[in-house]
């Protein structure tokens, strides 16, 4: 008769389901008690919500691994450890646009009301007043800027992946890697140049001037995006109308565009959204001015950025009116850069080739 001895056990313990977000809790609970405290013990002049999330993070995932090694075991442990700093690395990147939302809501929503969307500046010192020939300036410049940059970019980024090849698509690939990484307000300089020696006018500002200006900073993004996008429209597709009898240039337009539709829409919309903020090459070429102006082919010409920026550095005897409207006009910013989204989404939604399932 042959007596065994006992091995080593096949399975260790485990944790409970819900254990790591019960731990998850606890520690947020204790990181915040401890803020508390200090808030309590004047160490601190207010409540700081954003470092007492950061440091729950960080307390929890060293809980979590530490927990799982006494009773799953160090295999089980360094997978809860890893898993845990990629949430707390998910977390502390989205803590800065949170609190950034938060902030921008809170004080902005004092002036959000129907006389900052339906009146200017023009003869308003003190409160009062809106922005609505900041918004409708806003709107001009960058749809005009989206006019001249997405069919350049688009076309530009057709030839490089259809067309392109040897030293010249080299060169205009180059050429859009150095613009991709030019400062705004370079552009911003050579709108105004460029207008200075088109008019002769030494002091020249317009709108237009803006919308060119915006457009040098577009071109690169929506080249690189569309490229991007094309790239990943198959060959297969291609080769299947080609083999019809279809030119290419009908099957770029009917089969590589739709099918890579949703992307480039995405990709202009991180354009647009990359330039609608720009504040230097406006200040330069568009100025700012408290009336409304609807040409933006003649005289200056208000946006939202620059209209945040004169609020909040020109302010008058009484500060608040002026502070509230520029975080109400960075509210309103950020809700059209949100609301193109959307539309894009949509877009790229109900525009793109239907796939069988």
């Amino acid at each position: 008769m042959v007596l065994s001895t006992p091995g080593p056990a096949l399975h260790s313990g485990a944790l409970p389901r819900h254990s790591a977000l019960g731990l998850f809790a606890l520690c947020l609970a204790v990181t915040g008690t401890l803020f508390l405290l200090l808030l309590l013990s004047g160490i601190t002049p207010a409540y700081n919500i954003a470092g007492a999330v950061f440091f729950g993070l960080v307390l929890w995932a060293a809980t979590i691994s530490a927990v799982s090694f006494l009773v799953e075991g160090s295999r089980r442990a360094k997978d809860r450890l890893v898993t845990a700093l990629v949430c707390t690395s998910f977390g502390v990147a989205l803590l800065p646009l949170i609190s950034l939302v938060f902030t921008v809501v809170t004080n902005g929503i004092a002036r959000f009301d129907g006389a900052f969307f339906s009146e200017s500046l023009r003869n308003i010192i003190g409160p009062g007043g809106g922005a609505l020939h900041a918004i409708v300036g806003t709107l001009e410049i960058t749809l005009i800027a989206a006019l001249i940059s997405v069919p350049v970019g688009l076309l530009t980024a057709i030839y490089l992946v259809e067309y392109g090849r040897g030293a010249v698509a080299r060169a205009i690939t180059f050429l859009v890697d150095v613009m991709t990484g030019i400062p705004s307000i370079v552009a911003g300089l050579f709108a105004f140049a460029l207008f200075q020696l088109l008019t002769g006018d030494p002091g020249i500002r317009l709108g237009f001037g803006g919308s060119i200006a915006l457009s040098v900073l577009m071109v690169p993004i929506v080249v690189r995006s569309s490229e991007e996008m094309l790239k990943l429209v198959p060959n297969e597709l291609r080769e299947a109308s080609l083999a019809l009898g279809v030119p290419n240039w009908l099957t770029v337009g009917k089969v590589v565009l739709p099918t890579a539709l949703a992307g480039i829409v995405t990709g202009v919309m991180l354009a647009v959204a990359r330039v609608i903020g720009e504040t230097a090459p406006l200040l330069l070429i568009a100025g700012y001015t408290d009336s409304m102006n609807y040409n933006p082919f003649d005289q200056r010409m208000m946006t939202l950025p620059v209209y945040v920026y004169t609020q909040y550095t020109q302010p008058g005897t009484d500060v608040q009116p002026y502070l509230e409207r520029a975080w109400t006009a960075s509210l309103t910013l950020i809700l059209i850069v949100l609301a193109l989204n959307v539309i894009a989404r949509l877009i790229a939604r109900f525009f793109a080739p239907k796939l069988p399932h």
